[in-house]
């Protein structure tokens, strides 16, 4: 067997372009955060200017914080481990190039067209079809150079934080994928291919799961190098981590339904997302013991190290975070937390405490590093540590209280629970403002703490040369041992984990007598599996070791551990979700003004205020009106059933109040409303609606199954006018003026048209 050394110089121009890039739009992101929480307690703040409310620039905070904070920082810390773990350079520069600049290309464009209100409606799924398609694109550029340097690696193993970052990449692709598929209806509009509750349960599945697998997955990649790098500690366990990985990546998937609790969710799909849920719990603070025990041999540095401060500080927060979760998936907890600011709290804790802290001790750690200088003051970090640390529990004890107080109160009632005690939603509001300030004071705290970082970095790199790593290796010429196809799937470890997994789901979805045998089938499955471990311990360890020498075998198993929540989810819904499957009451399709004025709520962002969706919960019926039926959203494209309530439900917001008082409404909320926080819409007064594009949305409905006639585009002109020049009147008749063609008068026939539906077959409208 020969060797030789051979010498490596790494690539680490893009990763100091996507560290720098991750620092500036941090920056953005949060003070876009602060100015949204300001806009909540003072509505002035809204300034009267479309681009500048509330309902538009929530996605931009979401979408600067996640995509463009956090996956800058996730691709510098991902570029720079992965060169060192396989001991290879990146395998193209000019991919490397080209995936920075396509990512801040696709950042500065949903930066421009958010705040227009082009929007598709969805939570963390905002950006309109072309941008969706750059991101897939680029996604795919990631995929290359990263699977490319592995195929190039000196290195045989993949170290756990490969195993990390795979994960991350291939879930990802799948969970963006299948969430944004949609019909474009022109450049800058697009209806989801799914409707109802298959858009919710979709949408949660990426919506939950773009928590693991983007801000999670790849930071804990990021923890297994960077923590025990700044320790100069090894990781506290290597079975710890094996268990961790992949009890993460397949429990995870499953758990998105527990954002549609108490909803018209089908109730096994809410009982299989609570469960594994709070599966979830173990796998999570298995990773986090095992980032914290690998400090157990620093603790003395803390007092003086930054990074290590941050690093610690990040794994905690990541493991109250991952027990927060489950909590709030028990199903009588979810009552009061959900649409509550309770959820706010959990998600900042995550987003702010794991990821902004793990940025932080990232950037501190590298900079030095990347341009051969000391960083400019550990005085400052220290500064920011405290900065950051103190304004993030004092904005998560706010949103904590804010949102048990606010939970409360909706949820209270007296006289038997006959009469609600607070029947005005604003009452909940005016309780929480002094809350909501608490917010303001601790976001600014953590932003302050972000620019004193931007500003220690910019100062460590003025004038300082630029060092790119090397290093030399010894290359072994002899082929490795490695699994095969056939290898990775016949082997112990593969069928017990398949048969135990196909037993649990006859548990869980089987009749009586089914599920008895899967639940006999699931505990003797676990047995042998255990049996067979202790008895050839050996043999799973060096099958384990085999299939780390080869990561195309690894990548199979990852994705089909992935997939396999979400398959067995979506498949059923989309199946029963169909109009010939609704058992009682089916939603009456929107007229093309009332469609006209949807798609206006939706890109003003409404939905970020307001549910659609009334909870079987005693309070929520009291409040809103009966309960939401499953029928009743299926021909919306995109579901509106909402993730908070800073206002009241909609749900049965049809004919519940005159023209007249949505009119006054969008000029003015508080003259109708006092002390309502809501801003002014007077753009929709002075603009006219985009009736021109409708013929091509009606036929893009009607593509994905709404039944709409052949309506040819003069039909449609005149459906509309019919119908406005009837709310015209009506607000005539209230000594109210306004143009039929304006957008106010589309949203007010949509907003009369929501809650509206009928029986779903003969049989139940002949009942009396």
């Amino acid at each position: 067997m020969s060797a030789r050394i051979v010498k490596i110089h790494y690539n680490d121009k893009v990763v100091r372009q996507f560290l720098l890039a991750s620092v500036l739009w941090g920056v953005v992101g949060m003070l876009v955060g602060v100015l949204i929480a300001s806009q909540l307690n003072f509505w002035r703040v809204n300034f009267d200017l479309p681009w500048l409310t509330f309902g538009r620039l929530r996605p931009l905070h979401t979408n600067a914080v996640i995509f463009a904070f956090v996956g800058n920082m996730m691709f510098a810390g991902v570029y720079y481990s992965t060169q060192r773990l396989v001991k290879a350079r990146l395998a193209s520069d000019f991919l490397s190039q080209l995936h920075f600049w396509g990512w801040q290309l696709i950042i500065v464009s949903a930066a421009i067209t958010l705040p227009l209100g082009f929007s598709r409606g969805k939570e963390y799924a905002e950006l309109i079809w072309p941008i969706n398609i750059a991101v897939a694109g680029i996604w795919v550029v990631f995929a290359v150079n990263f699977f490319w340097t592995l195929a190039r690696r000196q290195e045989r193993g993949l170290y756990v934080a490969i195993w990390f970052y795979i994960a991350t990449i291939i879930t990802v692709a799948m969970l963006y994928i299948v969430n944004h598929l949609s019909l474009p209806t022109s450049l800058t509009h697009s209806y989801p291919i799914f409707g109802g509750v298959q858009d919710g349960l979709v949408q949660w599945w990426y919506g939950h799961n773009a928590v693991a697998f983007f801000l999670t997955t790849p930071i804990l990649g990021i923890m297994y190098y960077f923590v025990p790098k700044a320790a100069e500690r090894p990781v506290y366990s290597y079975r710890l981590s094996v268990i961790h990985f992949w009890s993460l990546v397949f429990v995870y998937i499953w758990a998105g339904p527990h954002h549609l609790l108490n909803t018209a969710l089908p109730y096994w799909l809410q009982i299989l997302g609570m469960t594994f849920s709070l599966m979830l719990w173990a796998p999570s603070w298995g990773g986090m013991l095992n980032g914290l025990l690998t400090l157990r041999g620093a603790w003395h540095k803390l007092r003086t190290e930054p990074v290590l401060k941050f690093f610690a500080a990040a794994v905690t927060f990541y493991g109250m975070a991952t027990f927060e979760g489950p909590l709030l998936s028990i199903r009588s907890v979810n009552a009061l937390a959900h649409y509550s600011d309770w959820i706010i709290g959990h998600v900042h804790a995550g987003a702010l405490g794991w990821n902004g802290f793990m940025a932080a001790g990232m950037i501190y750690w590298l900079v030095p590093r990347l341009w051969n200088r000391p960083l400019h003051s550990n005085s400052l970090a220290n500064v920011h540590f405290w900065l950051g640390l103190v304004g993030i529990l004092l904005y998560v004890a706010a949103m904590w209280v804010s949102g048990i107080t606010q939970g409360l109160m909706l949820n209270a009632t007296a006289e038997g629970g006959t009469v609600l005690v607070y029947p005005n939603f604003l009452d909940t509001l005016n309780a929480i403002r002094p809350l909501m300030a608490l917010r303001i004071v601790g976001g600014t705290l953590y932003l302050a703490g972000f620019l004193l970082l931007g500003y220690n970095v910019l100062r460590t790199i003025r004038g300082a040369e630029v060092v790119d790593g090397s290093a030399e290796v010894l290359v072994e010429d002899a082929p490795s041992p490695r699994v095969g196809v056939v290898g990775t799937f016949a082997n112990p470890p593969v069928v017990f984990s398949v048969l135990g997994t196909l037993f649990a789901c006859v548990w869980m979805f089987g009749g009586d007598f089914l599920r008895l045998v899967g639940l006999f089938g699931t505990i003797t499955s676990v047995i042998i599996a255990w049996l067979h471990f202790e008895t050839k311990k050996r043999g799973w360890s060096d099958w384990y070791d085999r299939l780390l020498l080869n990561a195309a075998p690894f990548t199979v198993l990852t994705f089909i551990a992935v997939a396999a929540g979400g398959l067995i989810q979506i498949i059923p819904t989309v199946l029963v979700n169909r109009a010939r499957n609704v058992e009682d009451r089916i939603q009456v399709p929107y007229t093309p003004l009332e469609l006209a004025g949807r798609d206006i709520y939706i890109s003003e962002g409404c939905y970020n205020c307001h549910s659609q969706m009334i909870r079987t919960l005693v309070p929520d019926v009291m409040r809103y009106g009966d309960y939401s039926r499953l029928g009743e959203s299926i021909y919306d494209h995109p579901y509106q059933w909402g993730s908070r309530r800073i206002g009241p439900d909609l749900a049965r917001e049809g004919g519940k109040y005159p023209d007249s008082w949505h009119f006054q409404h969008m000029m003015n909320p508080r003259a109708i409303s006092p002390g309502s926080n809501m801003p002014n819409y007077p753009w929709l007064f002075e603009n006219d609606a985009d009736v021109a594009a409708l013929p091509a949305k009606i036929s893009v409905q009607r593509t994905l199954g709404v039944p709409y006639p052949e309506w040819t585009p003069a039909e449609i002109q005149a459906r509309v006018d019919e119908q406005a020049a009837g709310i015209v009147a009506r607000l005539r008749d209230a000594d109210l003026r306004v143009e039929p063609s304006r957008r106010i008068v589309a949203l007010i026939a949509y907003l009369q048209k929501v809650g509206k539906s009928e029986p779903a077959h003969p049989a139940l409208a002949a009942k009396p």
